[in-house]
């Protein structure tokens, strides 16, 4: 892995930045979006399932391709591959363009190859939602079914339609494609916005590309004070867990926010695995409690937040195609600040040392060491070859 020093940073400055929490207000938001298109719309996500939520969002596609609205969807050709036939074929027949974003070699057991694990939508160049948030039930809060806990950032401005070039990129498989917006016109509509800093960053080690994995870096390196970091499978690096003892012997304060409850129990275990690490070394480790965690965010003082598709471990380091964004901007880091404090106060658990001993023994130390030699061997083995349905990762 690269150090930050290598990583080129390009920030766009007039845009406008909101955070969105996932569940309805996230689905609002995007019902929303969709529903404003003038001309133009692309949706790249990992996960798009043929639920309630799956046929909402369906349904307000297809009443925008009726308006005329070109729409673009790529969606990975591993998490999302039991969409039924005619669920996409309800939206080819409206025009809607369609593609899997497919990996080397596949089968329904079996995978070899990146996976796309963004969650973009753009609009017209000019508005975007990027977060942690597939479209599913589970990420939506419904009946007796609260959403599990994730992120997003609706932005307006010039990073639009840098992800308007990206998306088209990833969806044409081309460097060279005509965008289908004007930039001198996408600046015109932006002059007015607030100076908002942000950049995207990717992660996609196939293509030499480490800039999330960089912006962490960064953060370790240049924090003044305090980072918190919500992380829905935190199983570090020996290169990460490096970075962050630099920074913690600099006198930095690090929080995590994890997860209780999670969809993947090996992951799980793999996770509880560093908790003595992390208390050995002063790191507070929160556990949240209400429903599963799904979100992957961190924040730097009051200086820097990224947000987006990366998760803290090999798989999104090595394994995935990744996306994050990263937003300088004193308002905008204090939301979040604010956000992540009040989860930490009113819905999670500290994990101290004396908790570990109570409720860990040696049976499940052990368990959660063999569930994190499994990562860690499978990693080094495959590079991104994963063989068991379960180690899926959403």
């Amino acid at each position: 892995m690269s150090s930050a020093k290598k990583i080129k940073t390009t920030y766009t400055y007039n845009n406008k930045a909101v955070l969105i929490r996932g569940g309805k207000e996230y689905f609002d938001q995007l019902k929303m979006l969709i529903g404003q298109a003038k001309a133009f719309l692309q949706l790249q996500v990992y996960i798009f399932e043929d639920d309630h939520t799956g046929n909402e969002i369906k349904e307000c596609l297809i009443a925008a391709a009726k308006k005329n609205i070109n729409i673009q969807i790529l969606l990975d050709g591993y998490a999302s591959r039991e969409l039924p036939k005619d669920f996409i074929k309800n939206m080819s027949d409206e025009g809607i363009h369609f593609r899997f974003f497919e990996p080397i070699f596949k089968s329904r057991y079996y995978y070899f190859g990146r996976r796309l694990h963004h969650k973009i939508v753009v609009v017209d160049g000019l508005f975007a939602l990027v977060g942690g948030i597939n479209i599913s039930d589970r990420y939506n809060d419904l009946p007796n079914h609260p959403a599990w806990l994730d992120y997003a950032v609706m932005m307006e401005g010039e990073v639009a339609f840098e992800l308007h070039k990206l998306c088209l990129l990833f969806y044409h498989k081309k460097r060279n494609i005509e965008t289908w917006v004007d930039k001198s016109n996408i600046i015109l509509q932006t002059l007015s916005l607030p100076h908002t800093a942000i950049r995207i960053r990717r992660n996609d080690w196939v293509m030499n590309k480490n800039q999330i994995s960089g912006t962490y870096m960064e953060l370790f390196r240049k924090a003044q004070k305090e980072i918190i970091m919500m992380s829905s499978y935190f199983i570090p690096n020996r290169f990460f867990r490096n970075e962050m003892s630099a920074a913690l012997k600099r006198g930095i304060n690090i929080k995590l926010i994890l997860a209780g409850k999670s969809d993947v129990k090996i992951a799980k275990n793999a996770e509880r695995y560093f908790y003595r690490w992390a208390l050995r070394n002063k790191i507070q480790v929160f556990e949240y409690l209400p429903t599963v965690l799904h979100g992957k965010i961190a924040v730097c003082d009051e200086s820097v937040v990224t947000i987006g598709s990366y998760n803290i471990n090999d798989l999104s380091a090595l394994a995935s195609v990744e996306l994050n964004v990263d937003i300088e901007d004193t308002p905008f880091t204090a939301t979040v600040i604010n956000e992540m404090k009040n989860i930490i106060s009113r819905h999670t658990t500290e994990i101290k040392k004396d908790h570990i001993a109570t409720n860990f023994g040696m049976w499940d130390k052990l368990i959660q060491w063999a569930s994190y030699m499994i990562f860690r061997s499978t990693f080094k083995l495959f590079t991104f070859y994963f063989s068991k349905k379960q180690l899926t990762i959403k």
